[in-house]
């Protein structure tokens, strides 16, 4: 898997390293069969539209590109960069989960309508 992370208007520390690559491990599994294809693009920083002194100054940013998939697509903005992470992490998560829960209902509903037209057409 290509991970390309980006920081804007900030420096990347190794504890923030380390922190968004245990949530990026957990996006892994969701991959799972085209982990060696995708590529995930991440992009941490500090948001210039806003007030730098208010809330939610941190934002993160997360595109997961799978050929022959549709991409997923999650921006969040926080009070502080870990919490911008898990932000994003959980609604990437969550629409991983909604296309693979997607496929796997339209699998099964090919198969039982092949199942119905050999019970009838034998």
């Amino acid at each position: 898997m290509d991970v390309r992370i980006k920081a804007t208007d900030f420096q990347m520390t190794p504890d923030v390293q380390a922190y968004l690559d245990s949530r990026i491990e957990s996006l892994q599994k969701l991959l799972a069969g085209s982990e060696d294809v995708a590529r995930i693009e991440v992009e941490l920083g500090r948001d210039a539209g806003r007030p730098r002194h208010g809330a939610n100054i941190w934002f993160a940013e997360i595109h997961i590109i799978v050929p022959g998939a549709e991409r997923v697509y999650a921006r969040n903005n926080s009070e502080s960069i870990n919490g911008a992470i898990d932000d994003v992490k959980e609604e990437a998560e969550r629409q991983l989960r909604r296309e693979r829960k997607l496929h796997i209902r339209l699998y099964r509903k090919s198969g039982a309508l092949a199942k119905r037209l050999l019970r009838f057409g034998g």
